[in-house]
Parts: C-alpha cells; structure tokens; sequence
C-alpha cells in the first residue's frame, strides 16, 4: 500500500526524488544525503519574526523567557520529526494527508487556516527584510517591503537549478546569521550565571505570556510541519523496511542538527536583548530598529548594529524561500489545486506585501515591531490545527504500518499539543474578555468574533475526537491488475461529432489529416479558430479588423476544400482567450472528440496566460486528442 500512494501523489513534483541516497556505500556519504530538507525548514525558526518576539522577551524580562525557547527547541525537533516520518513512510505531506482524511467541509476550512499562517509567517518575513535594507543602506520602509516582491523570483530559479544548489543557498545563509551573533555574543558578554536562572519555567505576568505564546508561535511554525512533509520526499530512497527506519534516523539527525542551531541563533537574540537593554534598565525595545539603534552606545562597537542587520536580512530572504515553497504545498495538497509557480509564489507575497504597507502607511514606521509579534501569536493559533492531524496520522497503524510512533512519542507529541491548545485557549479567551470590557456597543464582538471562535473551537474538537467516531479511514483504492479483455473492430467510426481547432500554422495538416482519418466521410465536423488580439478580448463577436476578416476567410477556405472531398463540416470563429472560449463553443457543438494541435502559446504569452491546452482538457468532459 506505501508503494500505491507514493504512486498515486507527489509533493513537489518538480524535485520530487531528485536526491539519489541508495547509491551511497558509505554512512557518511549516506547521512550527507540526507542533510538538507531540515535546514530549509530551521530558517524558519530564526526568521524576523522570532527576533521581535526575542528581543521583546529579552528587554522586558532579561534572562526569564529562555526556558521557553528551550521548551519551543524540544517541541520544534520532535514535531518536525514527526512531520518528516509522515512524508518517508507514506509519500504524502501533512496536507495531502489531511485532504485523504477529512471530508471539504473540514478541509476548506483547515486550507485557509493554513494560508492565514504562511501569510502572518511571510508578513514578518517581508517586514524583516525591508527594515533590514533599511538599517544598513537607509532605504525607506514602503520601497524595501516593495522590493521584497522580486526575491519570489529567486526561488524559481534556485529551484530550477535543482535541490542540492537552493540548499547550499539556504546553509550560506544560515551560515551568516550564525556567525553574526557569535560575534555579538563576544561583544555582549552575557553574565552566565543570571542566563542559567532563565531555564528555570516562570511567567512573571499577562504580558510576558503573550510574548511567551509569540515565542512558541515563532518557533515552532505551522507551515513548517507541511514544508517538513514535503522537503524529505525530494530523497530517493529504498522503498524496503530497511530503506524506510534508514531515513527516518538521518531525517532525524538532519531536524536535531539544524534546529539545535536556530535555537542557538534564537537564544542569542534574547540574550544580546536582556545583556544589552534590559541590563541597561531598557525595558521597552520592541522594534527591531530601535535595538539596532541602541547596539553601538551600549555595546561599545560601530560593528554590532551592521551585524545585526546583515544577519536579519540574511534571515528574512532565506525564510521567504521557504515560506512560499509552503504556500505551494498547501494549495496543492488540500484543493489538488496546481498553478504555475511563479503566479502561486507571487500571491502569497502580496498577501504578506498587503497588510505591510497598509500598517507602514497607516500608522507609521513605529509599529512594525507590534505587527510582528502579532504576527508570530496568529502562528502560534494556527499551531494545533496542524499538530494534532500530524500527531493522528503518525499514530495510526492501518496507515503507518510497523513504521507508526510509540507509546512514549506519542505521549509526548499530545502533552506538546495540549500545551499549546491550553496557551492559545487563555489568550484567546482573555483577549476577548478585555474587548468586552473596553467596546462601548459589543454587538459587533456578538456578530463577529464570538460565532467565528466558536467556530475555530469546533473544528479543533473535530479534527481532535474524529478518530474516536470515525471508526476506519476510507482506503484509496488499489489500482486494478491487467485483465484481458476481448476486442471487436467497430462497424463504424466511434466519433461521430468532431471538434477541431487550428491556428493556420504547420500544424493544421496534420490536425486535420488525424481528425479526418478518425471520423471518416459519415462524421461532423466543426472547424475552431479563436481570434486573440486585443481587440476581441475587449469587444468579442463585435470586433470588426483585419485579422479577424482574415481569420474567417482561411477558415472558410479550409472548411471549402474539405467540403468538396464530401466531408460535412462547419466552422465558428471566437474572440478572446482561447480557454475558455474553446470549451463553450466544443459543448455547444456536442462534440464527442477534440482534436487539438501541440502548438499553444511560447516564451512570455506562456508565463502569462498558460498552455490553452491544459486549461481545455481540464474544461471539456469528451476525449482530447492532441496531435
């Protein structure tokens, strides 16, 4: 059954299995392999997001938040491992497997949730860039957000390079955030005695609760665990029990190497925050500009604030990568939904360009810092309707096989999610005990916000208790063994309506010759040309030109020369986009085969527009034959 479904769906299929580790003999070789997926998820977990959370928790209450990070560090290493179990064992990712599990009216809802996390996640990743252009050239917020639009390209072509090369991008990448705050360690000096005092677990306040549920949401990231699902399938590996625990292990050292290095990176920011600020009686840094403001007079060194900004936009472009590799994912595992990339890439910047400039042009530059940890608390409400389908599809044996998680992972992947269910419950019931308090009419709080947290609650329940009344999950359906079958020659031509489009180019002949030779004399045919100029996309049948005029003479001239072989044959000119005008006219006619030409569109009409033939054959419910 592993083999059937790895079969059936493939996550990210342009890279999908495009790392060979069988043909590796040694165990290092091996394990290189495997480094990788893990890496393009840690980035994540040191975006611009986590420093506001960082620096807010470090400012406020020095040293007191670190056990957090630790606890955030432990949860995010066993999740992913979970996450990439799931995408080894049974070939699909977290969203593919929810959309095998769930009915639509959980799936669509579970969909935007997940968007709603990749945009919050690509909004702190847009805002982090733009201020780190900002710190080091003095390039304005609105023009640095705007800029960040075009890095969507640079994830195409790193792509189309292959695996291996935007992994090596990644790990340079994480390379300089690492080495940057090494360096603003030495500068710091951190007493080591007070740091240790912050492992110890303390809330001192509402406020640093907050922080503390930004914190986890910054770390441990809802669209990673899908990015994580996916990644691992980019490694061929021996579909054999001791091929499948073999990657399992290297997937896990690949999540415990490097998270334990974003922790790393994520410590240092708290740190250097409570070293410099809060021991400076400092206590409200929460923008990330002013932090980079203050790094030179407290520190001592003009280097500090460069490495830091260096650091943060080396952080912010490499979580772009993978934040919309995520939005990819989840597009195409819950709604079986495929765009071309670039378009799918651009739409989740815009979401996340959206709201930036909104709140940049709005209310100012001074409060980016309040919209990225806002940003990071919506991630972390996203968490449980991603962790608790995870925890399900690993823990059931139909599926899993002898590959399902233990007693004692199991154990500790639902207390992880209790934690952060019962987190995000208080904050959220507080939040709206103080909207209560403060609204002068609540009407709109009844209207709004009450039904759609009931709401949010009920499909947490679901998704959580749906193993307990849903006793088995359908299973798909094994695809057939060859039976033989007998074969009996038709009387007649089969096809007896003939739709054809031609474009009057090189291709037609061969079109028509097909068409012809499979409808024979008895058939209808209908000759398609659809008028494409500007004109007829914005006048349609009303357009009276040139090309049009000369469109329907060659039309004409085709339909007479057939005409006169004895063929019956009618023709119909459209005007405008050849998918969907295609489509009608072929129903309207009652076609029963399509014959199309391979011609479509080339270079730039196809990044715009798309093949037409993709779009017709998904269109029409009769045989496409494309010549």
């Amino acid at each position: 059954m592993l083999q059937q479904e790895i079969k059936r769906s493939k996550s990210l299929e342009e890279v999908n299995a495009s790392v060979d580790t069988t043909q590796q003999t040694t165990v290092w070789r091996r394990l290189f392999a495997f480094l990788g997926p893990a890496y393009l998820v840690s980035v994540g977990y040191m975006d611009p997001g986590n420093w506001a959370t960082d620096i807010a928790g470090g400012s406020q209450f020095g040293y007191k938040l670190l056990w957090v990070l630790l606890m955030s560090n432990l949860m995010a290493i066993l999740l992913q491992s979970l996450s990439a179990r799931l995408g080894v064992v049974r070939g699909l990712d977290l969203a593919q497997a929810s959309r095998e599990t769930y009915p639509p009216f959980i799936n669509v809802p579970l969909y935007f949730l997940a968007e709603i996390a990749i945009a919050a996640c690509d909004l702190a990743e847009v805002l982090g860039m733009a201020i780190g252009l900002q710190l080091l050239f003095g390039i304005p917020l609105v023009w640095g957000v705007s800029i960040t639009v075009l890095d969507t390209f640079l994830l195409l072509f790193l792509i189309n390079k292959g695996m291996r090369k935007m992994e090596a991008f990644v790990l340079a990448l994480v390379i300089i955030i690492g080495g940057a705050f090494v360096m603003e360690m030495f500068f710091a000096k951190p007493d080591a005695g007070e740091l240790l005092t912050g492992l110890i677990p303390s809330i001192p306040n509402n406020d640093a609760l907050y922080i503390a549920i930004g914190i986890i949401g910054a770390t441990v990231m809802p669209h990673n665990l899908y990015l994580h699902s996916s990644l691992v399938q980019s490694r061929k590996i021996e579909r054999t029990p001791k091929g499948i625990w073999q990657a399992i292990k290297y997937n896990f050292i690949d999540s415990a190497v490097a998270l334990n290095l974003a922790f790393f990176v994520n410590a240092a920011i708290l740190i250097l925050a409570a070293a410099a600020f809060y021991k400076n009686g400092i206590h409200t840094v929460t923008e990330i500009q002013d932090a980079h403001q203050f790094l030179a007079p407290i520190l001592g060194n003009k280097w500090a604030p460069i490495l830091f900004a260096v650091a943060l936009i080396a952080a912010g472009q490499s979580s772009t990568l993978t934040g919309t590799l995520a939005g990819q994912i989840v597009m195409e595992g819950y709604l079986n939904l495929r765009i071309q990339p670039w378009l799918r890439r651009m739409l989740t910047r815009l979401l996340a360009v959206g709201p930036a400039l909104f709140v940049i042009l709005y209310f100012g530059e001074d409060q980016t810092g309040e919209l990225l940890v806002l940003s990071q608390v919506i991630l972390s409400l996203q968490l449980g309707f991603a962790v608790i389908p995870l925890i399900h599809f690993v823990s059931n044996k139909n599926r899993m096989g002898e590959f399902v998680i233990g007693t004692w992972l199991k154990l500790g992947a639902w207390l992880i999610a209790a934690t952060i269910v019962t987190l995000n419950a208080k904050l959220v019931v507080d939040q709206i005990i103080g909207w209560f308090q403060e609204a002068e009419n609540p009407v709109w709080l009844w209207i709004f916000v009450v039904p759609l947290t009931l709401a949010c609650a009920a499909l947490l329940l679901y998704i959580t208790f749906q193993p307990l009344f849903v006793k088995s999950i359908k299973e798909p359906k094994a695809v057939r063994h060859h039976q033989p079958v007998k074969y009996e020659p038709e009387v007649k031509p089969r096809y007896q309506r003939i739709a054809i489009t031609l474009d009057f180019s090189e291709v037609d002949k061969n079109v028509l010759d097909s068409a012809m030779a499979i409808g024979g004399v008895g058939a209808e045919y209908l000759l398609i040309h659809i008028v494409e100029t500007a004109g007829a996309l914005v006048l349609g049948q009303e357009i009276r030109d040139m090309e049009t005029s000369a469109d329907g003479d060659n039309l004409k001239r085709y339909a007479d020369d057939l005409r006169s072989r004895g063929y019956d044959v009618r023709v119909q000119l459209g005007f405008g986009s050849p998918k969907q005008r295609i489509p009608k006219l072929v129903k309207a006619f009652d076609a029963d085969l399509l014959v199309m030409g391979s011609h479509g569109h080339k270079m730039v009409k196809d990044l715009i527009l798309g093949t037409t033939i993709d779009a017709v054959r998904h269109a029409v419910k009769i045989p496409l034959l494309i010549v």
